[in-house]
């Protein structure tokens, strides 16, 4: 029971894989897996700045916790765009996630800001 478990989640995760390769229009597994890494690095490093900013920007208030939550979603939503622009640029994808970040901008009535 335990290989067939194991093949089937080597087989979604392939399937899953192929269709990112083909939504991303990516060729090779090896930019893939640069892309997901970019991903990892970028979400963790947000994630680690995101209470210190709050504190700095806001000072050692006491708060909500869903008000707290509320302002580092919209205090991090641009520094994670450019932290991801910014790994994008070290690990040399940074076409890739320029595009990123213009569609997701675009989506939030940002997309002035380009020019095609």
């Amino acid at each position: 029971m335990r290989k067939i478990l194991n093949i089937f989640s080597l087989l979604f995760h392939a399937s899953t894989y192929r269709k990112l390769k083909d939504k991303w229009e990516i060729k090779s597994n090896f930019q893939l897996i640069i892309i997901l890494i970019v991903f990892a690095i970028t979400g963790s490093t947000s994630a680690a700045i995101s209470g210190p900013t709050i504190d700095f920007l806001f000072g050692e208030i006491e708060m909500n916790g869903f008000l707290k939550f509320i302002l580092q979603l919209v205090v991090i939503m641009p520094i994670y765009q450019v932290l991801l622009l910014f790994f994008g640029l070290v690990f040399f994808q940074f076409n890739f996630f320029f595009k990123f970040v213009k569609k997701f901008l675009k989506l939030f009535g940002l997309g002035f800001l380009f020019r095609d």
